[in-house]
């Protein structure tokens, strides 16, 4: 009974003192809304309208055709037009035009006979990412075209019928997978950050001090402290919803499973942010420590690029991350629509992942208290 009074009495004042901590909330909130709306909007490996100048040859109806096809895909914005090689690469060199369209002198002719003709695509490489996409664009317009001035010139069906279908975002938006990216990193920044903040707060003013020769437990304290952080970062969830329904991400699966995964996902970032706490004796320090260790954690996460395609040692380290595994359940509950037969191990692995962390968390604190 005496255990029960105790954690109720640190509930409440912890949960008090939370609420009162008007930019506290006020981070969490904008975590949760602005910086997924700004991310969102900005953080996008998608091309369009690229900076194109078209050299074309030929001045040809069937050129004009193919300018047109790339004009219209929305992927190139051909800014400048010109028939001088020097002026293509000054163009590119400048930077005003990051790709360039050559369509050669008989372009025309060589379509009308029959014969192989080749158009030149040359990109601004220093964007890799950039460049591979816009690649895959314009090989893509440029053998729908020819596809179909074969089809003109023979009068015979494409020899294969290529109907490709894409399952679970057929629309191929980025932005679905952003939204979702950047939630799962607003709750990681707010389990992290928040809950180191807290503990380090009451070291520097000298409360813990005087909790320590009182009859609380260390994991009674770590408890009262998570919480506050665990109600707050539930509840923020809501406004998230709501901007990831105002961008279209469709929620296929289960709303109850996704605050589970949530509930989970939240107590092991807190893990991690208890731990900082206890190696750290300033707010500046928690902080600083607290950024050391989520960057990592963020970018092999697959919240940016796919686990998949890093080396295969940082694969298996990426499994250490609670990140990792709850990106994975944000993508099977709303963009697939699975339940937990099919995500019960990444349920599993954040189990795993967040007993392991709160339990060590658990231990140093005590050795700290000691």
């Amino acid at each position: 009974m005496m255990a029960g009074t105790r954690l109720a009495a640190l509930l409440r004042k912890e949960l008090t003192q939370f609420l009162r901590d008007r930019t506290m909330l006020l981070l969490v909130l904008y975590l949760h809304t602005v910086e997924v709306v700004m991310c969102t909007v900005a953080l996008s490996f998608d091309v369009s309208n690229l900076p194109t100048v078209l050299a074309d040859f030929d001045r040809s109806a069937e050129s004009r055709l193919l300018t047109e096809r790339f004009r219209s895909s929305g992927y190139f914005n051909i800014e400048h037009a010109t028939v001088r090689d020097g002026e293509v690469a000054r163009l590119l060199d400048g930077g005003e035009a990051l790709a360039a369209i050559v369509i050669p002198p008989e372009f025309s002719r060589r379509l009308a006979t029959g014969a192989p003709v080749a158009v030149q695509l040359l990109l601004d490489g220093a964007n890799a990412n950039t460049a591979s996409v816009a690649q895959g664009y314009a090989r893509r317009i440029v053998q729908n075209y020819a596809m179909e001035r074969s089809q003109v010139l023979t009068a015979a069906p494409p020899p294969i019928d290529y109907r490709p279908r894409v399952w679970y975002n057929s629309e191929l938006r980025y932005s679905y997978f952003m939204v979702l990216s950047m939630i799962a990193l607003a709750g990681m920044l707010v389990g992290v950050i928040v809950s180191a903040a807290s503990i380090v707060r009451e070291k520097e003013s000298g409360t813990i001090e005087q909790m320590m020769v009182t009859p609380i437990r260390p994991a009674e304290m770590i408890a009262a402290k998570m919480l506050p952080t665990l109600l707050v970062g539930l509840v923020a969830l809501l406004p998230s919803l709501l901007i990831a329904a105002w961008f279209g991400v469709p929620m296929r699966g289960s709303l109850i499973l996704f605050f589970l995964f949530s509930a989970v996902f939240l107590l092991s970032s807190m893990g991690i942010g208890i731990l900082i706490a206890t190696f750290t004796e300033t707010l500046q320090q928690a902080l600083l420590t607290s950024f050391f260790a989520l960057f990592p954690v963020l970018f092999l996460s697959g919240t940016l690029v796919p686990v998949e395609s890093m080396p295969l040692g940082v694969q298996y380290l990426a499994q250490l991350s609670p990140l990792t595994h709850y990106m994975d359940a944000l993508l099977g509950i709303f963009l697939k629509g699975v339940g937990l037969e099919v995500l019960w191990p990444q349920a599993a692995a954040l189990a795993g992942i967040g007993a392991v962390l709160l339990g060590g968390s658990i231990v140093r604190f005590r050795k700290h208290m000691a």
